[in-house]
């Protein structure tokens, strides 16, 4: 079966059990949302799931993860530095290729955040900075989107318009959301953790919502 196998997924911190050991598949096509109360394991998979796959893997941990001494360009840029070799990189510290800094520009606009490449990551607002860290995921164009929370700090107009954006960017995805009318609406599969441990695993269609709430 075609996709992505995750097999004795574990982790332990202070000595104490906090996931696994569990193993998932992922299909190909498949946007997975994981459910499950603050503290089941939900940052911790994404983590272990994106150590397993790194290049083939976008990323937008909780933490988003920007350099706040540089700006907005160079942040989502990241997202490709292992796609160029040393001198590309290095040259576009400095004076980026008009490519490049097209293809930054076109996110940005679809993100509402145009005239903003230049800024300082620093400067941005709590929103503008979680859709900064989207911006460079989708800049990836990786084969999978690992994303934990990734619109937790966006008013809800905006938080539609990025996880639909998220889901028609990536064919493949596994998303930790905290709302789970949203992972309902923009995922097929819901996965509920509780102790680390996976206690639901359904297709958002036929999940009973109840199910779902039991897990918090």
């Amino acid at each position: 079966m075609p996709g992505f196998e995750f097999h004795g997924l574990t982790a332990s911190f202070n000595g104490e059990r906090v996931i696994g050991p569990l193993s998932l598949h992922i299909q190909e096509g498949e946007h997975v949302a994981l459910v499950g109360k603050s503290g089941a394991g939900k940052s911790t998979l994404i983590t272990l799931m994106y150590e397993q796959m790194q290049r083939q893997a976008a990323l937008v941990p909780q933490a988003l993860g920007l350099v706040n001494a540089l700006p907005v360009f160079h942040n989502v840029f990241m997202g490709r530095l292992d796609r160029h070799s040393a001198w590309y990189n290095a040259w576009s510290l400095v004076r980026p290729f008009a490519k490049d800094r097209e293809a930054v520009a076109a996110l940005l606009d679809e993100l509402d955040m145009p005239r903003k490449q230049w800024t300082p990551a620093a400067s941005l607002s709590g929103g503008q900075r979680q859709r900064v860290a989207i911006a460079r995921a989708i800049y990836r164009q990786a084969s999978i989107l690992l994303a934990d929370e990734p619109v937790s700090a966006l008013d809800g107009p905006m938080a539609h318009q990025v996880m639909s954006m998220l889901v028609n960017r990536y064919d493949t995805s596994v998303i930790a959301l905290h709302d789970v009318d949203m992972a309902r609406t923009y995922c097929d599969r819901i996965i509920g953790l509780q102790d680390g441990q996976v206690a639901l695993d359904e297709p958002a269609s036929q999940v009973d919502p109840r199910a779902i709430m039991a897990l918090y």
